[in-house]
């Protein structure tokens, strides 16, 4: 059974910076491209952030260029995303996500469509106060 379980969300000041880690189990960590997306109070789910497999490859929604990093642990079957200078419009429910890349893609494929996504975790709150 594959689990994805998100942890790190809470509450913070704008400016302040959180590190969400979504830890992955019941799959084969290397085989899938990883994302981070969220959802605001009476918004649409929306893309964050995306790693290739390989882990050189990243992709990020303009509104977080700059002050967001995913990465990846292989050893801990783990994805981070490190929000640093956080604005109150980032506050959301931020989903991790794995994606099984299609089976004649590079190491370096990844994806920011949600619905190329197979696996969601549960979601952890992040809340940014003005």
């Amino acid at each position: 059974q594959v689990r994805l379980v998100e942890s790190g969300g809470g509450l913070v000041q704008a400016g302040g910076s959180l590190r969400l880690s979504c830890a992955a189990s019941g799959l084969t960590f290397s085989f899938y491209t990883m994302g981070w997306f969220r959802q605001a109070p009476g918004k649409e789910r929306e893309f964050v952030a995306t790693i290739s497999r390989s882990g050189g490859s990243t992709d990020y929604a303009d509104s977080v260029k700059g002050r967001f990093t995913i990465s990846r642990d292989g050893a801990k079957n783990t994805v981070y995303l490190q929000m640093n200078s956080l604005k109150p419009e980032d506050t959301a429910v931020y989903y991790c996500a794995a994606d099984k890349p299609p089976w004649n893609s590079s190491s370096a494929y990844y994806t920011n469509e949600e619905n190329e996504y197979d696996y969601w975790g549960q979601g952890t709150q992040v809340t940014v106060s003005s």
